[in-house]
């Protein structure tokens, strides 16, 4: 049966992340019911497993609602069975958070303790407001030095759109581009220079994953094997390492806040409200389907809660 998952998510273009999500939570769920078939089990056994995640393993909602998902794409997709039971699972209600944001000061002390490769990808985290999976994943045909623009391809829904290219960095990116030309250049003498494909491309066109514009920007050090073709392959750069590189510069700043890679992201957005864009240019730049997603950066317009005298500081 879990193969029958894989197939479906591979047959649905799902991530391998997701994949291997799915495949995680629909196994533990079985196990946790004494290995028995999921057609013999109801809302009785879904409920008692999402309410033991929240009881019992303290997780999160999206981690509760995650799971949910899993299960719910078992029962419909994998399984066929559609039962009206299905539409009364509740959903955990998620709690409404303020992200986390950097002053402009602590963005930059921040970026000036990252060194290399690192410290270009946390630039383009901040400065173009892409997330970090759309970073590490960047290719070199996307990447438009002429127009000032980056091309970020199947962002979060599978939605493309245009973020800017800061001045600042054409020549840090620039020579990271050549420096890719130059490891591309070495991994075809080997006979190897080729990288995953969306979809069907591979197919449709044999030679695209060896020419130089499919390339990520920010290839890995080693090649690996590709976990679903076998292929020997150089992937991109493992986002892991900008993590660990953003959390360890964080303590060196003496920066509190729980800042991740992400931060720099709510920064990006941040910031630009600040200076007088318009909320529909933020949400478009960063690729929010609906504008009530961005409307919670608005804490900064007429300063936010900092801008209000407290009762105690009036004569």
């Amino acid at each position: 049966m879990l193969d029958q998952v894989r197939e479906r998510c591979r047959l649905k273009h799902y991530s391998l992340r997701t994949e291997r999500v799915y495949l995680y939570w629909i196994r533990r769920f079985i196990v946790a019911n004494g290995r028995r078939h999921p057609r013999d089990m109801g809302i009785v056994e879904v409920e008692a497993f999402l309410s033991a995640l929240a009881t019992q393993d303290d997780v999160a909602a999206s981690t509760q609602n995650q799971a949910l998902s899993a299960l719910l794409f078992l029962y419909r997709q994998v399984l066929g069975i559609d039962l009206p039971w299905m539409e009364s699972v509740v959903r955990a209600k998620r709690p409404q958070k303020i992200p986390v944001v950097l002053s402009r000061d602590e963005v930059t002390r921040l970026l000036a303790l990252l060194d290399g490769q690192v410290s270009l990808m946390g630039a383009l985290l901040y400065g173009t407001g892409m997330r970090l999976m759309e970073c590490v994943r960047l290719r070199v045909k996307d990447v438009d030095f002429g127009r000032n623009e980056i091309c970020v391809r199947n962002g979060k829904g599978g939605k493309d759109r245009r973020v800017p290219l800061p001045r600042k960095l054409h020549g840090r990116l620039h020579e990271q581009v050549e420096r890719v030309r130059v490891i591309h250049g070495q991994d075809l003498l080997l006979g190897l220079g080729e990288v995953h494909l969306p979809h069907a491309l591979a197919r449709k066109y044999v030679n695209a994953g060896r020419e130089f514009g499919w390339q990520y920007v920010f290839p890995s050090p080693r090649h690996s094997l590709d976990p679903r073709s076998g292929n020997k392959r150089r992937h991109h750069v493992d986002e892991a390492v900008l993590q660990r590189a953003v959390k360890t510069a964080r303590m060196r700043a003496g920066i509190d806040k729980p800042a991740t890679c992400h931060t720099l992201r709510h920064s990006f957005a941040t910031h630009l409200l600040e200076s007088g864009h318009d909320i529909r240019t933020v949400q478009e730049l960063l690729g929010h389907k609906d504008v009530a997603t961005t409307q919670i950066y608005t804490h900064v317009l007429g300063r936010g809660a900092g801008g209000v005298l407290s009762p105690l500081d009036r004569d």
